[in-house]
């Protein structure tokens, strides 16, 4: 089994948000970077339980700059056996699902696994892509994996249900919550993960499609306004005027 996990790097979730460049651009400045959870706590934890009973290798792929690599390192602590970064700064869905889909046609994995999305950008557009560009089977927000033979076995969540899936390998995976458990990286894969090979490699010709025009902050959230609990009217005509609640 060999397989193929996408890493990206992300804020952590209590990083203060900030824009510069005329509000284009996310200030990275004082801003604490971790892998995207939906990557590491439930792609690569699959992955890593998938080699542990059925053996194959677990490679990692990212595409950023030099400053991704204590992100991919940490994912080699976690029990990756390779990494790769390729050297290209975009955000780009389509130009990032390039450069892997690229790597993966030289590999040949038999899976390939994605978080369902990213916590800062919430494209869940790389895994679709990266079907469409390998011409392989997508199955997306899977809460369940499970392989025998060549075939995988997936559960997904839809409305109202549960949806079971079979598909033939290779095939590329979103996963959300549901597919594992969390895992933290013990001392012996913190110092393996020091000499575990990440390669750098350069991108391939491939196009941005789309650009930021700009971000915006959420209005500032209004105070809190107490009403007497003997003035339920009042209560009733704020939720109908104001909060418009019916």
């Amino acid at each position: 089994m060999k397989i193929l996990v996408c890493i990206s790097k992300t804020p952590d979730t209590t990083a203060k948000i900030a824009f510069t460049d005329n509000n284009t651009k996310f200030s990275e400045a004082g801003v604490q970077f971790i892998i995207n959870p939906y990557d590491e706590w439930y792609a690569l934890v699959r992955a890593l339980e998938l080699k542990e009973t059925l053996g194959g290798t677990v490679h990692l792929i990212t595409v950023g700059g030099a400053d991704t690599e204590p992100i991919i390192r940490k994912a080699l602590a976690l029990g990756g056996d390779e990494a790769f970064r390729i050297n290209a700064d975009s955000h780009d869905s389509y130009f990032i699902a390039a450069q892997i889909a690229d790597h993966a046609k030289k590999e040949n994995y038999d899976l390939i696994l994605t978080g369902k999305e990213t916590i800062d950008y919430n494209g869940s557009s790389i895994g679709g892509m990266l079907s469409e560009l390998l011409d392989l089977p997508f199955v997306s927000i899977a809460a369940k994996l499970d392989i025998n033979g060549q075939t995988a076995t997936l559960n997904r969540e839809i409305e109202g249900g549960e949806e079971v899936v079979e598909v033939a390998l290779p095939v590329v995976v979103s996963a959300q919550k549901g597919m594992a458990e969390a895992r933290i990286p013990n001392m012996k894969g913190i110092m393996a993960a020091r000499t575990k090979p990440l390669k750098v490699l350069e991108p391939v010709a491939a196009d941005n499609l789309t650009t930021v025009v700009g971000f915006d902050l959420p209005p500032a959230k209004a105070g809190v306004k107490l009403i007497d609990p003997e003035n339920a009217e009042e209560l009733v005509k704020l939720l109908h005027e104001q909060a418009k609640a019916f």
